[in-house]
């Protein structure tokens, strides 16, 4: 019998490893894991038991909504949809100082909810604003900082590709965490807007505009609408229980596509280039799915999740210094793996000591979501970081010191939504989810 610790160390040592050495992280999760499995059951039934794994962990019908919502945010990125949601920022902000870039957190608040894609947000609004910033003279890095900032607000407020891995992993309602996510994300864009009105205090030039008249206001508000109907159709049928995540994906599929052909932002030749950027992308997600399947076995059998609760949980009974623990270590890792990999590897590992602690799953899952979302815009590993200091032609240095207060403010943020689970709890509940 091969020693259940020796397992772990060829497993977190192998995943470890390849990191460093730069491997992809589906790879760096797949071969320690398949090796694992040979050293428990031998190279032949080890093989086929790592196939039939994966096999297992990606045959879910559920699993189907994470490629059709994510065919749905590259139909909206490439439909026009960013433009009229924009100019629908714009009319929102009003008045306020720093108007474009206030226009610039609330677009990527709209447009992140709609596509569900921190990446795409950040890419499609800071195309579209970074030109009018400049001209209007704003400071390039921290337009670009308020942009990279804001972007993830979208990993929460639903349809968020995010939440329905976890839910996979922690058999969570996707409803639940789809309304649970509102809230949070809310305040994630109100604390950006706040950073961004403090800057503008000390930057008397960057005063407000007018108010557009009633008719542009109407105009602007009704070319928006349609957009903003695929929130109303896709996810609140999937949250009154109208059909399932799945099948609002492939609604959010049909409207955004017939949305963009009455546009005439998309052809059927584009079609080609759509489906293939979505496939590559999907691919990504649900081979990672598919692998972290093995990885899980191997830990269950290896007793890892057990080993790591009592070693590092296992001095205290509190539930705030647990939960407290579990948001400083939820941060290290979003800084190092991106949010799929990080909740499929660690979600078995945290979810029942957190429930174990009185945590709500619901609760839990929008905790974890929000401290990976810091990650994704925290270097080494922040690829919203470093598409927006592209899409905005800034050094990526300057844009890092630019950011510090919005990372302060989502720090606070996080701490709120972590410590009153009201926040996250009190619209699941109202609609009879929890």
């Amino acid at each position: 019998m091969i020693d259940p610790a020796m397992i772990g160390l060829v497993l977190i040592g192998g995943v470890v490893l390849l990191l460093v050495l730069g491997a992809p992280i589906s790879t760096a999760i797949a071969l320690p894991s398949a090796i694992s499995m040979i050293l428990i059951m031998g190279s032949d039934r080890g093989a086929i038991t790592s196939a039939q794994r994966m096999l297992q962990g990606a045959n879910s019908f559920a699993l189907l909504a994470i490629p059709l919502f994510i065919l749905a945010g590259v139909i909206m990125n490439s439909g026009g949809i960013a433009v009229r949601l924009i100019n629908l920022a714009r009319i929102l902000v009003g008045r306020s100082p720093a108007p474009l870039i206030q226009t610039n957190v609330m677009a990527n608040t709209i447009f992140g909810s709609v596509s569900g894609s921190a990446v795409a947000a950040a890419a499609a609004v800071g195309t579209t604003m970074t030109p009018m910033q400049q001209k209007e003279g704003y400071d390039r890095s921290f337009s670009a900082a308020a942009n990279v900032a804001s972007a993830p607000a979208g990993m929460l407020i639903p349809p968020s590709n995010t939440l329905i891995v976890f839910s996979l992993v922690g058999g969570t309602s996707v409803g639940a965490l789809f309304l649970a996510g509102y809230l949070p994300g809310l305040l994630w864009a109100l604390g950006c807007m706040v950073v961004v009105y403090l800057y503008s205090r000390r930057h008397p030039e960057l005063r407000g505009q007018p108010m557009p008249p009633l008719g542009e206001i109407a105009k602007v508000s009704l070319a928006a609408l349609p957009s903003l109907g695929l929130i109303v159709v896709a996810i609140g049928g999937i949250v009154v229980g109208f059909f399932t995540p799945t099948e609002g994906a492939a609604v959010a599929v049909v409207y955004s596509l017939g949305l963009s052909f009455i546009y005439r932002t998309i052809g059927v030749k584009n079609l080609p280039g759509i489906l293939f950027d979505a496939c590559r992308t999907s691919s990504i997600v649900v081979f990672l799915i598919a692998v972290a399947s093995i990885m899980s076995y191997v830990m269950t059998f290896a007793r890892i999740p057990q080993l790591l609760a009592d070693s590092l949980f296992g001095w205290t009974d509190s539930p705030f210094l647990v939960l407290l623990l579990m948001m400083v270590l939820l941060l290290l890792i979003g800084i190092v793996l991106d949010p799929t990999p990080a909740i499929l590897i660690f979600t078995p590992i945290f979810l029942p000591i957190a429930t174990a602690h009185g945590v709500d799953p619901v609760h839990f899952g929008i905790m974890m979501v929000m401290n990976l979302s810091i990650g994704v815009i925290s270097p080494p590993s922040a690829p919203v970081l470093f598409i927006g200091a592209q899409v905005a032609k800034a050094k990526l240095e300057s844009v890092i010191v630019r950011l510090i207060p919005f990372y302060v403010m989502l720090v606070i943020i996080l701490l709120l939504v972590a410590f009153i689970p009201e926040i996250s709890l009190t619209l699941p509940r109202l609609f009879g989810l929890l």
